[in-house]
């Protein structure tokens, strides 16, 4: 049975910890070497911009673009596709990598067998 993490994070600079706890997770879990898939909606949405994540600060916690890096070197990020459209982000203003997707594929990833999922 294969393992997957599928992680929604709906937090951004709105709530800060419950943020950086969702990028964390993500990319500790890639580092060791479990399959992640981290969907951005709600306020989240803003970090799949370029730029967006340097804005973001916590004490004590790692600097969001590393995490995002991190999760990008070995998972994949997702933008919620009405989230988005309710923020007027289009698929060529995001990051290289990150894609935009709806709840149809959320689900067809978080039901097959072996996979949990998160949501922040």
């Amino acid at each position: 049975m294969s393992h997957k993490l599928v992680i929604k994070v709906t937090a951004g600079a709105d709530a800060p910890e419950r943020c950086s706890q969702a990028f964390t997770v993500a990319a500790v879990a890639v580092a060791s070497g479990v399959e992640v898939s981290l969907w951005l909606t709600g306020e989240s949405a803003w970090f799949a911009l370029p730029g967006k994540a340097a804005e973001f600060s916590l004490p004590h916690a790692a600097p969001l673009p590393d995490l995002i890096d991190g999760i990008m070197a070995g998972g994949e990020i997702t933008l919620c596709t009405q989230c988005a459209a309710r923020r007027g982000i289009e698929e060529e203003d995001v990051i290289d990598g990150v894609r935009i997707a709806g709840a149809q594929v959320f689900v067809s990833e978080i039901m097959p067998d072996g996979v949990q999922a998160l949501v922040y």
